[in-house]
């Protein structure tokens, strides 16, 4: 097991988008095209993206409006955006599906920030694995000879950076996201 930084930070990397896609699904009280992403529709015999099925806009800051291209998945789009969790209830007018954002009580903003909070605790372990994963091949290269202890050293000193920079980046994502969602 040879020790490769890029893919170190690559793991790391990989971890902080998730983490936002994460968040971007997570309503704020605003409409964004991207509060749909998440969800999967029923359709042609398997589960699909929302997005590869219709178009989403943003008509006004409390409304958001799904165009099913086929109408014939009008109520399938419908009903995974009922059951998808987000707290939406949609109204269908033939293929154009009419979305309400309602106003989020304190209640429910609370429940959100304990699910921001929770994704983002994903990530960081995700982020200390691939540390974890970093230090165990440097450690061996030196056991191995391959390093002198003071490469071991450096190395060491240059994953655990990374880490630092990668928390940090995690923690002020979930911050930000934290102030969203509570403002009113």
């Amino acid at each position: 097991m040879a020790f490769d930084k890029d893919e170190v930070e690559l793991n790391m990397q990989a971890a902080l988008e998730n983490l936002k896609k994460e968040l971007i699904g997570l309503r704020t009280g605003r409409a964004s095209i991207h509060m749909l992403d998440p969800i999967q529709v029923d359709a042609y015999g398997s589960k699909m993206p929302l997005n590869q099925m219709a178009s989403v806009s943003v008509p006004e800051p409390r409304m958001l409006t799904v165009q099913v291209w086929d109408a014939g998945n009008t109520k399938a789009v419908e009903k995974s955006i009922r059951d998808s969790g987000l707290g939406l209830n949609p109204q269908a007018e033939g293929s154009l599906i009419r979305i309400p954002v309602p106003q989020l009580n304190e209640e429910r903003r609370q429940e959100l920030t304990k699910v921001a909070g929770k994704y983002a605790e994903q990530s960081r372990i995700s982020v200390r694995n691939a540390r974890r994963d970093g230090m165990d091949a440097v450690k061996k290269m030196e056991k191995n000879g391959d390093i002198s202890e003071d490469d071991q050293k450096r190395l060491s000193d240059e994953v655990q950076k990374l880490t630092d920079g990668y928390i940090k980046q995690i923690d002020t994502l979930l911050e930000e996201k934290e102030k969203d969602i509570m403002t009113v």
